[in-house]
């Protein structure tokens, strides 16, 4: 690959790591408290988050692009407390991207919360245990498949951005040139050795990835059915 593939390559791989360990503080404690809500706002909150599973990448990324620019209140506050600009930069793709990612953390906690025999916790709170030390000692060791999954498709799903990194953070290598944007450059320019080199590896990539998550997940059932 050339020098500027690996640079992609590195990007991606910080992206996909940031992406996943900021959703993973921040959709834990959201997942948590939907599953604990009876909030009549529920379901338009789980609707919100679930909203990039089916809104075009693009217009996330075009109302996001307008939100960071410099010329928003948003986009000045940041400017103002961080000295530079959201748009175009690599902390603009990340925050982006969290938000992109939100549902594929969020989901599957959810589901694994939900379905967790809370009578282990009601036991775990006559013995005295705190919320936060039921949470930690019983809720996470028992859901740990979900946050497994959790974090693998946030992972992959960040690997495979394509739109909203696009929209966000353009084309500039080093900073925002994610792999799957220098495969669409190698396209453009004719460069399709190169551009088969970085598909066949971001496919093989993907596929062992989802290999592995399914593999737990049916480890998981077998051990349940046993």
């Amino acid at each position: 690959m050339a020098e500027s593939d690996w640079l992609a390559l590195l990007l991606t791989l910080k992206l996909a790591l940031g992406t996943s360990f900021i959703l993973l503080l921040i959709g834990t404690p959201l997942a948590w408290f939907l599953v604990k809500s009876q909030s009549r706002f529920k379901p338009l909150l789980q609707a919100i988050i679930a909203l990039p599973l089916i809104l075009p990448p693009t217009v996330l990324g075009f109302y996001l692009l307008l939100a960071f620019s410099p010329q928003s209140a948003f986009g000045q506050f940041w400017v103002q407390q961080f000295g530079q600009q959201l748009a175009f930069s690599f902390n603009g793709i990340l925050v982006g991207s969290v938000i992109y990612s939100l549902p594929f953390m969020v989901q599957p906690l959810y589901s694994g919360f939900q379905s967790l025999d809370k009578r282990y916790l009601d036991v775990a709170q006559t013995m005295g245990l705190t919320g936060i030390r039921r949470f930690f000692k019983l809720v996470v060791p028992l859901t740990k498949s979900s946050f497994i999954t959790a974090l693998g498709l946030c992972f992959a799903h960040t690997i495979g951005e394509f739109g909203v990194v696009l929209m966000i953070g353009g084309n500039i290598p080093g900073e925002t040139q994610v792999l799957s944007i220098a495969l669409f450059d190698h396209v453009e320019s004719l460069q399709y050795q190169q551009a088969h080199q970085l598909a066949a590896g971001l496919l093989i990539g993907s596929v062992v990835l989802l290999a592995l998550l399914y593999r737990l997940q049916r480890d998981k059932t077998d051990g349940a059915v046993q």
